[in-house]
């Protein structure tokens, strides 16, 4: 025996065991920050605004340019005959000749006046650039919630298999109580065949609930763009509390008006538009500019020659001012203020649009709060009644007093009371954090 288990011994201690990685709540945090697929996005997008802010700078200096040209040309006449003027027949002989011709230039024109369109440019971008930053607050934010939702999920599924777990081995122990019992003639047969079936449905259950936790943890990992056939390990930030006291996480809300306009205050999303209504005021006024007339100037200089020795010989300067009067545009002008018009009374709306979403998001985060609190609270209360229940019947049959039936309905009762609290639990977080990023208070920064 000792020769057949050392070999196996040897064999096992050469297989490679790879660790759990732990990922803490904040840890994960840090990562979607780093890799969701939306928020890189954004912050891509972001680049775009610096550029097209510094491109509206950049319209109100003059334009310059260089040029070079080089022709060369062979006209090839293979000769002939022609009149003169008197009539008399002249040869023409063949023929061939080369041309060549340089030139040089530089110049540019500068936007004197354009009805301040370039001006409205700049504050438009500018704007738009604020808007953007802030939109990009705002993803950020709900990356967090949703780091932090996916987070939960997954510790839910995990509690809830561990309940499984447990429940397997009462059965187990049930089973073999049951059993002996039964050897012993104090409960029929019928009672062992009972509990072996319990113990049948609780391991099923077990392998359903492991599957729900690998799958909520496959999610997770894919959310974060982490390899999913890695093996993590989440670590609970709440572990070793044995109870959460509610009232304390409920004290960092006031009256729902106060918590509506702190939100219209702090909202990263309703102060991008916020700005992107001003940029909308800033187009119209671009659009408006389309009335007025513009002033430009235009600047040159050149040379040109056909000799290359002489290019230089023969110089042009040129400046002059164009000015141009709108007298009918075709209506395009006044096509593109009502499109500016119409853009500006949009962004209104969706700005007003947004107040009554944050008003509906705080009152309903808030109720839906405080029903998850008292959901908690009872659910808490219900896992020690139910619990008791269990142990009060338990003893009750291994007295004889009771029957397995008994039994069963008070461990399902006691399952249902923990799962039920596990769930609202985890449901009380989520909707803390939620409420919270209602309020634009999730805060990102120390997670960067």
């Amino acid at each position: 025996m000792k020769k057949v288990i050392l070999p196996l011994l040897i064999i096992l201690t050469a297989i490679p065991i790879t660790a759990q990685k732990k990922l803490t709540l904040d840890k994960a945090i840090s990562i979607a920050l780093d890799r969701n697929t939306a928020l890189i996005k954004t912050r891509n997008n972001l680049e775009s605004n610096y550029s097209q802010l510094k491109n509206a700078y950049g319209e109100l200096l003059p334009s310059f340019g260089l040029q070079a040209q080089w022709n060369w040309q062979r006209v090839n006449d293979v000769g002939g005959t022609q009149r003169d003027f008197f009539g008399n027949v002249v040869e023409i002989p063949p023929s061939q000749t080369d041309s060549r011709y340089y030139s040089v230039g530089m110049g540019g024109n500068l936007v004197l006046f354009d009805g301040l369109a370039n001006v409205s440019n700049i504050y438009q971008k500018k704007y738009n650039l604020k808007a953007a930053e802030y939109n990009l607050e705002k993803v950020k934010q709900n990356v967090v919630y949703e780091t932090t939702d996916y987070f939960y999920q997954v510790l839910n599924a995990r509690e809830l298999m561990k309940v499984r777990e447990e429940n397997v081995k009462y059965y187990e122990k049930l089973y073999e109580t049951v059993n002996e019992k039964n050897k012993l003639g104090s409960v029929a047969k019928a009672d062992v065949y009972t509990a072996q079936v319990q113990l049948g449905n609780a391991e099923l259950q077990l392998i359903q609930a492991r599957n729900t936790y690998e799958t909520a943890l496959s999610n997770f990992l894919n959310y974060l763009g982490l390899d999913v056939l890695e093996d993590y390990d989440l670590v609970d930030p709440f572990e070793g509390m044995k109870s959460i006291d509610t009232d304390f996480y409920m004290k960092d809300f006031d009256d729902i008006e106060t918590m509506v306009n702190y939100a219209l205050e702090n909202r990263y999303d309703y102060k991008s538009l916020e700005f992107n209504l001003s940029s909308a005021r800033k187009g119209l006024n671009i659009a408006r500019s389309g009335l007025f007339p513009t002033l430009s100037a235009n600047y040159s200089w050149s040379t040109s020659s056909v000799d290359v020795n002489k290019l230089f010989d023969r110089k042009v300067f040129y400046v002059g001012a164009t000015l141009s009067i709108p007298i009918f545009s075709n209506w395009s002008t006044e096509n593109q203020i009502q499109l500016a018009e119409v853009n500006l009374k949009n962004v209104n709306e969706d700005l007003n649009a947004l107040e009554r979403q944050i008003k509906i998001e705080i009152k309903q985060g808030y109720l839906d709060l405080t029903a998850a609190k008292k959901s908690l609270d009872v659910a808490t209360k219900n896992v020690l009644a139910a619990e008791e229940n269990r142990k009060l019947n338990q003893e009750r049959y291994n007295l004889g007093a009771g029957t397995i039936l008994d039994v069963l309905q008070a461990d399902r009762d006691y399952i249902d009371a923990v799962r039920s609290k596990i769930n609202a639990l985890y449901d009380f977080y989520t909707k803390y954090d939620k409420l919270q990023n209602s309020l634009g208070k999730l805060d990102y920064k120390k997670f960067e």
